[in-house]
């Protein structure tokens, strides 16, 4: 009887081994994936190209309007302060009705760059422009976007664009989210 039980003894101790063995070579490998996938990236970093397409109407005519966001490999990189780089994008509007083109235009962060400081410039990118409204008086409003990458802190920009294709752009103001700096007397862009 006592050599039976030292038989099953052994066996489970051989199991245990052979299942300890196989869950450290797992673990091994997964720890070498995920060195390698935590390896620091030379390539700079781009965000998704963003193509949206938006149909309004506006004093009975159906508009269509189309953004799209695509990395720019010819722009200049933006670095933040950890030495990361990014591809800035350019951005493309065009707005059609009754198929005869209002606008179409491209956009890169220097459109705005009246409306911003000179160190903001050098490390924001122009992250975004949507369609917001039509309003009453018959305005087609974009809200456009210009920030540091990978964070919340950014500028907001009005575009306006008439039933003719005339565009004007404006800093959207925040009312308490935009304390002055310090350094440059202009406005801190917003933290969302």
């Amino acid at each position: 009887m006592k050599q039976l039980n030292y038989f099953g003894i052994g066996i489970l101790v051989c199991m245990l081994s052979t299942a300890c063995s196989s869950s450290s070579k797992g673990d091994a490998s997964k720890l070498t994936e995920m060195s390698a996938d935590s390896a620091v990236s030379t390539q700079p970093e781009r965000m998704q190209v963003s193509d949206v397409t938006e149909t309004f109407t506006l004093k009975g005519h159906s508009y269509q309007s189309t953004v799209v966001r695509r990395p720019d490999d010819a722009l200049p990189l933006v670095s933040n302060a950890e030495g990361e780089q990014f591809v800035d994008n350019r951005i493309s509007l065009r707005i059609v009705s009754q198929g005869r083109t209002i606008l179409e235009r491209l956009f890169t962060k220097q459109d705005f760059a009246s409306l911003l400081n000179a160190r903001f410039m050098k490390y924001a990118i122009l992250e975004g422009l949507v369609f917001d409204q039509v309003t009453e008086n018959g305005l087609i409003r974009y809200a456009a976007s210009v920030a540091y990458p990978q964070s919340d802190l950014y500028v907001p920009i009005r575009i306006t664009v008439t039933p003719s294709g005339e565009l004007s752009i404006e800093r959207e103001e925040m009312m308490d989210d935009t304390p002055e700096t310090p350094e440059d007397s202009e406005k801190k862009p917003v933290t969302r």
